[in-house]
């Protein structure tokens, strides 16, 4: 057990008040379990293949299921982030998942949508963000793959977190963005389309902060989990997304 990967104890400190009662029968010790949902998701495992050390690998996977279905993880990632206080710059981006075979070569059934599409470069969703300018996530929001970017940034604008600036590729150029972004007395760092008749300036310094959050998005995509999406379910791929986050940004 020494050998295994075991999230610390103030790890659990920081997460473990988020989680549901145990009602009836004491469940399985949260650290072991838990530890074995990150480790599965980190190198893209399949939960029958998770060490034995974690324990049963139904009792891991029956907890991931009914956690995401609860949505618990997601939760957590929301109550963490919102104790990251105000950021000096924000920055919007999206990102494209790899939808696997196995996610995506089934027909939809059930009530709510998969969230994979398909786009030149094959199935995949699309996984819209914003993170603060020490590159830490902040929101998350999930999208079939051939989505518009306007389509994730509207959903964001109502939780985009306090800051000074708003930074973003020119493909979130639109006027109604910046309108929205100068109600809330933001700069907007955006740089204009090439399409667009009167050219917008913007300051060059402040957009080259905007790798951060590239950097963001690649340390989730070193997750196999998340890099490809092996999960039929919208609700348990993005469980998985806020797992990644909150081991990697919050915890």
């Amino acid at each position: 057990m020494s050998e295994l990967f075991l999230l610390s104890e103030a790890q659990m400190a920081r997460i473990s008040p988020f989680f549901p009662l145990s009602h009836g029968v004491p469940r399985v010790e949260d650290r072991r379990v838990i530890s074995g949902i990150v480790f599965v998701i980190r190198n893209g495992l399949r939960w029958r293949d998770v060490p034995a050390g974690y324990g049963a690998h139904k009792t891991i996977y029956n907890r991931f299921i009914r956690w995401s279905q609860m949505g618990v993880f997601g939760r957590i990632f929301v109550e963490l982030a919102k104790g990251g206080g105000e950021a000096d710059e924000i920055m919007i981006d999206a990102t494209h998942l790899k939808a696997h075979r196995t996610a995506a070569s089934l027909l939809k059934k059930g009530l709510f949508p998969r969230f994979i599409g398909r786009t030149k470069g094959g199935l995949n969703s699309k996984l819209h963000a914003v993170c603060d300018s020490e590159g830490r996530p902040r929101t998350l929001f999930l999208t079939a793959g051939q989505v518009s970017d306007f389509v994730g940034a509207r959903a964001l604008l109502s939780t985009l977190p306090s800051g000074k600036a708003l930074l973003a590729d020119k493909g979130y150029d639109a006027d109604w963005f910046r309108d929205a972004l100068a109600d809330r007395d933001m700069e907007v760092c955006i740089p204009s389309k090439s399409n667009r008749k009167t050219q917008i300036p913007y300051d060059r310094t402040l957009y080259r902060k905007r790798h951060r959050i590239e950097n963001m998005f690649g340390k989730l995509k070193d997750w196999r989990r998340i890099h490809t999406r092996y999960d039929r379910c919208a609700h348990t791929f993005m469980s998985a997304i806020a797992i990644a986050a909150i081991v990697i940004f919050w915890v």
